[in-house]
């Protein structure tokens, strides 16, 4: 069985070379051919179908990038991807996880997306933050709807740290949650492949910050995720279409899970540092299986 990776070629980090180093060895471990290529190495002519050298034989694409464009000019060739570039883009948009998200009427917090404008005007008037305060209230979560490991998501605690924020922002686009007290500083994070819940673990912030990403200084410990909490996770990756994520689940009232965020390509290093369960071979098996039905 032959299939490829596709990462990206202008991204140049360990933390992403190992994650996909451990899928290169999953793959060999089952006896899989992985042939890793990067995005840049992959430029089709469109309306061109005939498969290219590269292509030839593969079975699947292993497609650990959030080049979407080249996803869907891959799965027009025939290939099986994992994940589809449909459910990356959810994943990878957050406004557009929290419209699949209301769709499927999974509890999530309440959600108002910031009004597109255009680059060349940016928002020639806040007057809109009037009914994000009504509807939500202080402090209010901003978030840039494209960015990863907590980084591009803010906390306004007043009327004019909301205004600078979104300012800062700018035309990017963005969106607004009300703030789960109950959850400040903490999170769980369950990995899902194939519709199973693998690992979990409970993330937390030490020095006060209301993100509990790892990335941004918080512990971890193993978690033992409730059948709640399973059920929501397994639910959300299949509202979204995603054959593997990181389902962030927030504490909510009387303990009852909100989904937060779903990560099409999440990085599992830290869960395997803290659980031991390598998210890598369960991918792998996972595919195995998928390509022989």
């Amino acid at each position: 069985m032959k299939g490829l990776l596709v990462t990206n070629g202008f991204l140049h980090s360990g933390k992403f070379s190992e994650i996909y180093e451990w899928l290169l060895n999953a793959a060999k471990k089952k006896g899989i051919q992985l042939v890793h290529v990067t995005n840049s190495q992959l430029l089709f002519c469109l309306g061109n179908l005939d498969k290219e050298e590269v292509l030839k034989d593969c079975e699947f694409v292993l497609f650990w990038d959030k080049d979407v464009k080249l996803a869907y000019a891959l799965e027009n060739r025939g290939l099986k991807l994992f994940n589809k570039p449909q459910a990356i883009a959810c994943c990878d948009d957050k406004a557009m996880t929290h419209l699949v998200l209301e769709k499927y009427r999974l509890p999530m917090p309440k959600t108002i997306i910031g009004p597109m404008t255009y680059e060349n005007i940016g928002y020639s008037n806040l007057d809109f933050l009037e009914q994000v305060e009504n509807k939500l209230g202080f402090p209010v979560v901003v978030k840039e709807c494209f960015g990863s490991f907590g980084q591009q998501v803010y906390l306004a605690e007043s009327h004019q740290m909301l205004i600078e924020l979104v300012k800062k922002i700018g035309v990017k686009p963005m969106l607004f949650q009300e703030f789960i007290k109950e959850s400040a500083g903490r999170d769980v994070r369950l990995q899902v492949v194939g519709g199973n819940v693998i690992t979990a673990m409970y993330r937390y912030s030490v020095q006060g910050d209301f993100r509990a990403n790892v990335s941004n200084g918080g512990k971890m410990k193993p978690y033992e995720p409730s059948e709640t909490e399973k059920n929501l996770a397994i639910r959300s990756c299949k509202a979204l279409g995603v054959d593997f994520a990181g389902v962030d689940l927030l504490f909510g009232k009387d303990n009852l899970p909100l989904i937060c965020e779903i990560n099409s390509n999440a990085h599992f290093k830290n869960i395997y540092d803290c659980t031991g369960v390598n998210t890598a071979d369960a991918i792998m098996d996972y595919i195995y299986q998928e390509c022989r039905l």
